[in-house]
């Protein structure tokens, strides 16, 4: 397995940058105290999505009686779905109504760190089958150590994109987080292909025959 490729990919779906206006939106009336509750509670709880994901993922599918090979599909398919969003702009697994809910459970009192900052904003189904898929090409136990350790990484560029929210969002402004974004959807499709691929080559041995001359 490629250890690289796994990282790439959560730092693009993840995408923690392309969060920081929402980030900014929910906690512009917040407190610095309550702002730096919300950046820990947010990194952390990426890295805990993650790092289940990586653990556990393969014994939940197993659990429902899915195959990973359609959940291999399944998982490109969405991965693919949320480069396209992200080649137009939008943050990745997120949906303009996910915001306004968003608003709805700050007003009722529930915390934005979790959703929906963590869920769906940063992490999201994209993630969890990105995780699983890797988790299962792993074939020594440090492999799936190291797949925990991106979790712990990706909490650290949170923190750090979080913290650095208000800089960033000075030196880029709309138009670089749009073009950053962009680009990590055209990273994100191209992988988005290649798992499809493999997943729909197990599911259709067929696929993988050569054409007769």
């Amino acid at each position: 397995m490629d250890l690289l490729k796994p990282l790439v990919a959560l730092l693009a779906i993840v995408n923690p940058i392309g969060v920081v206006p929402f980030f900014i939106h929910f906690t512009q009336t917040f407190t610095p105290a309550q702002r730096r509750r919300t950046i820990n509670i947010s990194a952390f709880s990426a890295f805990v999505v993650i790092a289940v994901s990586a653990l556990a993922g393969l014994k939940i599918i197993e659990f429902f009686g899915i195959s990973l090979a359609s959940f291999q599909v399944g998982g490109g398919t969405l991965l693919l779905i949320s480069s396209l969003a992200m080649l137009n702009a939008q943050p990745a697994q997120s949906k303009p109504s996910d915001v306004s809910d968003g608003n709805e459970k700050v007003d009722a009192g529930a915390s934005i760190a979790v959703v929906p900052l963590t869920i769906p904003l940063l992490t999201g189904p994209a993630t969890i089958s990105t995780m699983v898929i890797y988790a299962e090409k792993t074939r020594h136990l440090w492999q799936l150590g190291v797949l925990v350790g991106y979790g712990v990484v990706i909490g650290v560029v949170t923190y750090l994109a979080f913290t650095a929210s208000g800089r960033i969002a000075k030196v880029l402004g709309r138009t670089g987080i749009n073009v950053m974004t962009r680009l990590m959807g055209l990273i994100l499709a191209a992988m988005a292909v290649e798992l499809l691929a493999d997943g729909l080559i197990k599911l259709f041995p067929v696929l993988a025959t050569p054409l007769p001359r």
